[in-house]
């Protein structure tokens, strides 16, 4: 009888070496700056390696949607950019029985564009009865480059100025995907949790968005959401909880319909089930209240 290796978890890591991995996760430090810095915690760059590796998502072991699921349709789409990029492209996943229109839901990536776990979530909302679209900022770049590395390297790349307004026409694609109910909302992950407050501020029609530990958006845009908010958060994400003070008096303050959750004792990306900040209780809840929202402002 055979058994499989435990599953790390953040509990697992010397806190430094947490700090100094979402430091590299946001481009704050190079890879080698990774290296060499934990490198003096766990004694040699050869540990540090098998740390970083440890560390590092591991997209086969999460999946919790296989692509030929059958009950739903999958594919890539291409839609056009107000930047002179030609099509921009991300990917559909759509239930194959539906009887009637459905609401959609665009999914925004981390900044690692989108990568196997990204199209795994997308497929999870296709599962729960929505039409789910996932563009990749990458694509202008030649799309996700297959390695979280070669990503690290092409994302600070991007334009963002003009990335925004590639997100603004995937809202107006997916409007008119076939068998739309035309009601939509958004859920996005690190950087696609600003984007998606920054989308809110910026789609009148929204109805719902939804933010995985996004950086706020310009306080004074907030008075023009439209769409009822929930922000997760985790309570050792000490970057961004400092802003979330001043977002959450700025939706107080303009009267707005939100919800926002610190979720205790987890880590900056503890919805990614691909690397050891993964926190199951939390993850579990946090989609749970998102699909909650969804169904209830959408259906």
């Amino acid at each position: 009888m055979t058994t499989s290796t435990p599953r790390k978890t953040a509990a697992d890591f010397q806190p430094e070496v947490m700090r100094l991995f979402d430091r590299y996760v946001h481009g704050d430090l190079s890879r080698r700056g990774f290296l060499e810095a934990s490198s003096k915690i766990v004694a040699g760059l050869a540990a540090a390696e098998a740390l970083l590796l440890a560390l590092s998502p591991n997209f086969a072991m999460a999946q919790q949607v296989a692509p030929d699921h059958p009950d739903i349709t999958t594919g890539y789409q291409e839609f056009a950019s107000p930047n002179g990029y030609g099509n921009l492209r991300g990917y559909l996943a759509k239930p194959k029985h539906a009887n009637q229109p459905l609401p959609c839901v665009l999914v925004v990536h981390e900044n690692r564009g989108l990568n196997p776990h990204i199209e795994d979530i997308t497929r999870r909302l296709a599962l729960d009865n929505f039409i789910a679209f996932a563009p990749d900022a990458l694509f202008p770049l030649g799309g996700y480059p297959g390695t979280e590395d070669k990503a690290r390297e092409l994302f600070p790349k991007l334009d963002q100025s003009k990335t925004r307004e590639d997100f603004l026409s995937a809202t107006q694609a997916l409007k008119g995907i076939a068998d739309s109910t035309e009601k939509m909302g958004v859920v996005g992950f690190c950087y696609g949790g600003a984007i998606a407050n920054f989308l809110a501020t910026r789609v009148p029609d929204l109805t719902a968005a939804v933010a995985f530990y996004g950086g706020a958006p310009a306080l004074e845009e907030v008075k023009h959401i439209k769409a009822e908010m929930l922000i997760h958060h985790a309570s050792k994400d000490e970057r961004l909880l400092a802003g979330w003070p001043k977002y959450e008096a700025a939706l107080k303050e303009a009267g707005l319909a939100y919800q926002g959750f610190i979720y205790e004792g987890v880590e900056h990306g503890f919805n990614n089930d691909t690397t050891p900040r993964y926190d199951s209780a939390a993850a579990t809840l946090a989609w749970k209240r998102t699909i909650d929202l969804f169904n209830r402002r959408l259906r």
